[in-house]
């Protein structure tokens, strides 16, 4: 089975390309990027593409399934750019599978994609996915969810699988996570129980994660198995403030969301942080997932809590983890956060 995994040097496409190669059933993967990587697995060889311009029915052609994870979280402060990439980006990468006659096409979307909704309980993927309009994220995934509608609509043949995972964290993305999300005035090697002064406890802040690599196995699972539609992804438990604050050795402080989105807000005008306030308001709004069918029918199982993901997420902060891949890049010390800076917080593409 020949798989193309689109986007494939990132946090979860490091992690899939790991799984398939150890997949018997396997035999190649290709791995498309922006910008190759000096990491060589056995089975696996790369292409340097973009999806905005490069021929990916040339590239799809041959292939058993098409995995779709390319996404640009930057520049925040330019929507046009990421709209782009990512909605006009995958509209290419869609096209490009029913030109090449691709028989397999498993899309990441996103509990982003999912309009507001309970904390209370949880819902199904039947949840409308119309998204949060205020944030970028959640336009572009429930903008691209139609244009899977479409796709689907003109080819019935085409087997489409739509991954809903929650929040995804390893060890080694998080120097990335912190260059997108955080900035470069965050001191990660001080993100440590006993130095976290507080967590803030905002109202709604409930959220579900996973590890990357159980991730990358529900993928793996998708591409090898005749399952089709939505499938929700989160390991217990539900992640709250409290929580964080028992991870991070620390109390908690109530703070109203609206001076949590307007300090956010603040800072990210400033562009002290790369973050967009409507990416709070996202995470505030988001529903709970129930993850029952992607147990019983893709039976996937996660290894590890969600509670082990966010402390291997800190580790790595601390660690200025990462991988010989340009999103993974390690930590740099000094000189990186300057070039951080220097290009512009929130404005990096």
């Amino acid at each position: 089975m020949r798989v193309v995994v689109v986007g494939a040097t990132g946090n979860v496409g490091t992690s899939l390309v790991s799984a398939l190669e150890s997949d018997p059933g396997i035999t190649s993967i290709v791995g498309i990027a922006r910008r190759l990587p000096g990491w060589r697995p056995g089975k696996t060889e790369w292409q340097a593409a973009d999806v905005a311009t490069a021929d990916l029915a040339r590239i799809f052609t041959g292939a058993d399934a098409v995995v779709h994870l390319a996404w640009l979280f930057q520049p925040t402060h330019d929507p046009v750019t990421t709209w782009r990439a990512n909605v006009m980006g995958s509209q290419r990468v869609f096209r490009a599978a029913g030109k090449a006659g691709v028989p397999t096409l498993v899309y990441a979307s996103s509990v982003g994609a999912y309009s507001p909704g309970p904390k209370e309980q949880a819902v199904d993927e039947t949840w409308p996915t119309h998204g949060w309009p205020d944030a970028a994220y959640g336009r572009e995934k429930a903008y691209v969810e139609r244009l899977l509608d479409i796709f689907e609509r003109d080819h019935p043949a085409v087997r489409v699988v739509r991954m809903r995972p929650g929040f995804i964290f390893k060890r080694e993305a998080a120097t990335e996570q912190r260059r997108i999300f955080a900035g470069p005035l965050l001191p990660g090697r001080l993100v440590r129980p006993g130095l976290v002064p507080f967590v803030p406890d905002i109202p709604g802040l409930r959220l579900q994660v996973l590890h990357t690599e159980d991730a990358a196995e529900a993928y793996r699972l998708a591409v090898t198995r005749p399952v089709v539609g939505a499938f929700n992804l989160a390991a217990d438990p539900v992640i709250t403030p409290r929580m964080l604050a028992e991870i991070l050795g620390t109390r908690t402080v109530p703070v109203p969301a609206i001076l949590a989105r307007s300090a956010l807000a603040a800072c990210w005008h400033l562009r002290l942080v790369p973050a967009a306030p409507g990416l709070l308001e996202m995470a505030l709004k988001i529903p709970l997932m129930d993850v029952s069918r992607a147990h019983d029918e893709l039976g996937w199982h996660p290894l590890r809590d969600g509670r082990r993901a966010l402390e291997e997420f800190f580790e790595g902060l601390q660690r200025g983890g990462g991988m010989d891949t340009p999103p993974l890049a390690s930590e740099e010390g000094v000189k990186g956060r300057v070039k951080e800076l220097a290009t512009g917080v929130g404005q990096r593409s």
